[in-house]
């Protein structure tokens, strides 16, 4: 092997190991950096939000409404029609080692605030050709034990609206629909639950009283 190509070889081996660690160290694992990289090159690399930043209500936008798919666990929502309830979005999907591992917290806050009015909705969008099968969809969210709403998202469309570059990536939405927090990756969960805390705390206004108590398909 002459020296050009084990300078080659060289460099290819520590790029990988930094995707790796650079991954992991995220929560986005090294093909979750790969599609940020490609998303922001293509895209901009503009976010909704900035990140991990508890926005006020007057300078947080309105979340665009969930596109149509398959709906699991739940007959289908509108963001419109949970007015009133915080709403927390994350998309995911079944085959992503970091999605798998925000599930048990994910869960547990639908366990823990459902009732106090926080409703949890996972918009699937498929990374691989099959995740995007309905059935096997199905499949996984019982065998994951997930309760909370899922929608399939194939076509990206709800994706694109929310400008989302990797997975797993959450949203948590206030009483009036306004996109108060985002984060991507793992971790992050004592910072996101003090803001679904504080979101539920937060009085609806307006008409959003009207539908405060609006069914989530239980």
């Amino acid at each position: 092997m002459n020296r050009q190509k084990i300078i080659f070889v060289s460099s290819l081996i520590v790029l990988v190991i930094a995707l790796v660690a650079a991954g992991y160290t995220t929560g986005r694992g090294p093909f979750g950096v790969i599609s940020v990289g490609i998303s922001r090159l293509s895209g901009g690399g503009q976010s909704m939000i900035p990140a991990q930043t508890l926005l006020t209500e007057t300078k947080a936008p309105l979340a665009p409404e969930i596109s149509s798919g398959e709906w699991i666990n739940s007959e289908p929502l509108t963001l419109q029609t949970l007015r009133g309830r915080v709403v927390l979005i994350e998309f995911w999907t079944f085959a992503c080692y970091n999605c798998r591992n925000t599930l048990p917290t994910l869960k547990t806050w639908d366990a823990r605030y459902r009732d106090k009015g926080l409703t949890v909705i996972g918009v699937h969008t498929p990374e691989q050709d099959v995740e995007r099968n309905i059935d096997s969809l199905r499949r996984e969210v019982a065998s994951l034990d997930i309760k909370y709403p899922v929608v399939s998202d194939n076509d990206y469309a709800t994706w694109k609206s929310y400008k989302v570059e990797a997975w797993p990536t959450l949203f948590v939405l206030d009483k009036q629909g306004h996109v108060r927090w985002t984060h991507e990756g793992e971790g992050a969960y004592a910072e996101t639950e003090d803001v679904i805390k504080k979101l539920l705390a937060e009085q609806a206004t307006g008409s959003a009283n009207l539908t405060a108590n609006t069914s989530t398909g239980e």
